[in-house]
Order: C-alpha cells, then sequence, then structure tokens
C-alpha cells in the first residue's frame, strides 16, 4: 500500500500518526505532569488543526508528535513506526523522513537562495546535488514561487518566506507537514495566503497538523482538536473548507 494512495486495500485508511495514553512528566518534587494520557490517530491525507491557549500542552503534544521528545509513558506510532522500539539514531532518520516542519519563524539561510534554501531539506538522503536542486524547483514550483527561485530571503516578503519554508518541508515528501502557528508572523493577506496554500496542498494528498492557539485558524480546517490542561478537551470533524482569515494573522504577529 502506497503512501500516496491512502488507503488499504479494504478500504480502510492509513493512520499516519496514532497517540496511546500519552502521557508527559517533568521531573520534579512532585513531578510535573504536562499531558494526561493522550489518545489521538491522524489519518493520511487529513487536514487538522489542534488548537488551545498558552500553557494547554499543545507546544508539548508538538514535541512528542515531531520525534523531538518522548513521552513518559504510553505509545507513539509515526508513520507505522512505534517509536518505542526506535533507538534516537532511528528516530531521526524517520524524523528526516516522515516529518516535514513549519514553524513560526521562517529559519532560512540568509546567504542562500531560495531554491537553495529548500534544496537542504534533501541534505541527509544521499541524493546528488544536481538531484536536490531538481525537486527543490519542482517543490517551489507547487507553492507558487517559480518566479522567485534565484532570490534570497532579504528580497521575499514575509508570506513568501513562508512558502518557502513549506516548500522546504514538502520537498522530502514527508508523511505528515506539521506547521506550529504557521500565520503568527505574518499580516492578514499574507496570513490568508499560507492557510489557502495549506488547503490546497491537503487537497491534493498531504497530511497536514497545524498547532496553534487560533480559534479561527482552526475553524477553517475540517478536523479540529483541542487540547485543555493536557487532555483532549474535544475532537470536531466537519467539511467545511472554507478559510476565514486567522485572527493571528490581523494586524502582524499573535
Amino acid at each position: 500500500m502506497s503512501r500516496e494512495s491512502g488507503r488499504h486495500g479494504d478500504g480502510r485508511r492509513t493512520p499516519v500518526l496514532q497517540l496511546d495514553k500519552v502521557v508527559k512528566e517533568y521531573d520534579g518534587d512532585p513531578p510535573l505532569r504536562i499531558l494526561h494520557g493522550i489518545d489521538l490517530t491522524v489519518h493520511q491525507g487529513e487536514l487538522v488543526a489542534v488548537v488551545g491557549p498558552s500553557g494547554s500542552g499543545k507546544s508539548t503534544l508538538l514535541s512528542l508528535v515531531g520525534t523531538l521528545d518522548r513521552p513518559t509513558s504510553g505509545r507513539v506510532h509515526l508513520d507505522g513506526h512505534d517509536l518505542t522500539d526506535l533507538n534516537d539514531r532511528q528516530i531521526a532518520a524517520l524524523r528526516a523522513s516522515s516529518i516535514g516542519f513549519v514553524f513560526q519563524q521562517f529559519f532560512l539561510l540568509p546567504g542562500l537562495t531560495t531554491v537553495d534554501n529548500v534544496a537542504t531539506g534533501l541534505l541527509y538522503t544521499g541524493e546528488s546535488a544536481r538531484r536536490r536542486h531538481e525537486r527543490a524547483v519542482r517543490a517551489l514550483r507547487e507553492v507558487g514561487l517559480a518566479h522567485r527561485l534565484d532570490h534570497r530571503p532579504d528580497q521575499l516578503s514575509g508570506g513568501e518566506k513562508q512558502r518557502v519554508a513549506i516548500a522546504r518541508a514538502l520537498v522530502g515528501r514527508p508523511a505528515l507537514l506539521l506547521a506550529d502557528e504557521p500565520t503568527g508572523a505574518l499580516d492578514s493577506a499574507s496570513g490568508q495566503g499560507v492557510v489557502d496554500l495549506l488547503l490546497h496542498l491537503n487537497a491534493q494528498g498531504t497530511t497536514v497538523m497545524v498547532i496553534t492557539h487560533d480559534r479561527d485558524l482552526a475553524a477553517s480546517f475540517p478536523r479540529q482538536i483541542g487540547v485543555q490542561d493536557g487532555r483532549v478537551a474535544f475532537d470536531l470533524h466537519g467539511d467545511t473548507r472554507t478559510a476565514a482569515v486567522p485572527r493571528s494573522a490581523q494586524g502582524g504577529p499573535g
């Protein structure tokens, strides 16, 4: 069963991400528990917003989903792999191949062109420089930046920089695009453009999970998962694909 098809032979959708009774604690006296038995499944081809206020536990959840940290107890499955069974080197390799990260800040290298910034997403694949360049060009075309291949970050708008970051995240064809407050540093028009791009990429089959504090942004996605006090407070499914302008993108950073 290919990643692109997103379904088993019997018609069931493929889980890209599964959290089973995940608990996260930090050392202390007593220990500080941040996540309290999270159960969560994201299937291939879904577009999901995880929404919650500051201190709700969503950043800790992001670290676990992104394989940047391990749970205190419970299990995390990513792209068919049980992370409990993997050592740190194997997890790093899985992260590189299965997750594309997009952050509020763009983290572009100022001395590189747009296409070279995107190609850095393939540095650890073992592909030739020519092949990395070809794939980077293709990814930039997908996000509407074919006319900005040779520009450097200081020659781009904020929205264009985030599109470059999304292209870099997508260039390796990851199982999951994981975006942390992707519109938080953008004005309203640029933020809307990024939301529209995520909707478009999802319509083409990309699995997208956005972590945000913004309920307006979350409401533009067909599935919203609310996190409160380290627990899943709600998990709503709907059919709407209308992208509202995120409140955090109105008037600048939120």
